[in-house]
């Protein structure tokens, strides 16, 4: 598979934050509870949302899977929580990061993950932190064949 990859800085960032634990078919409605909970307490989105994933879906079950999602959001915003769901304001440090795009559904996004960590480390870079996906197309309004996904992983030079 051939990819075109991009080094680029992800600039730091404050963010509406929700930690789960348990299988990816539980995304959608993820989404729903930290979207709700944005606009239930007056933020304002500021980007599209982002998936960060701490462990492998081919090493532990799917009860086990442990990411978060979260959403930049702008405004005067202070930390907070997080609270006894889960959801919380924080900021995302900066860090420099190898991307690319995947089009196409979420279910057939591992080849792109597969090649991305092969250019990273067939290009002087090493895995500097987990993967994390970018969500760049609203999947109420745009057919799975045509999401577009921006996949990456915090690197650093070897």
């Amino acid at each position: 598979m051939t990819i075109e990859v991009t080094i680029k800085r992800r600039d730091p960032v404050t963010v509406a934050s929700l930690s789960m634990q348990g299988p990816f078919s539980l995304m959608g409605e993820a989404f729903g509870r930290l979207f709700g909970w944005i606009g239930g307490n007056g933020y304002v989105p500021a980007g599209p949302p982002v998936g960060v994933y701490y462990n492998d879906p081919h090493q532990v079950a799917a009860e086990e899977l442990l990411w978060e999602i979260y959403c930049p959001i702008g405004g005067d915003v202070s930390p907070s929580g997080p609270d006894e769901q889960g959801l919380s304001v924080k900021t995302i440090e900066g860090a420099e990061v190898a991307a690319t795009i995947h089009k196409g559904p979420y279910e057939q996004v591992a080849p792109t993950y597969g090649a991305l960590a092969e250019w990273i480390m067939g290009n002087g870079y090493e895995i500097a932190g987990p993967p994390e996906e970018v969500y760049l197309t609203d999947p109420g309004s745009t057919p799975p064949e045509e999401y577009l996904t921006e996949v990456r992983f915090p690197v650093t030079r070897k």
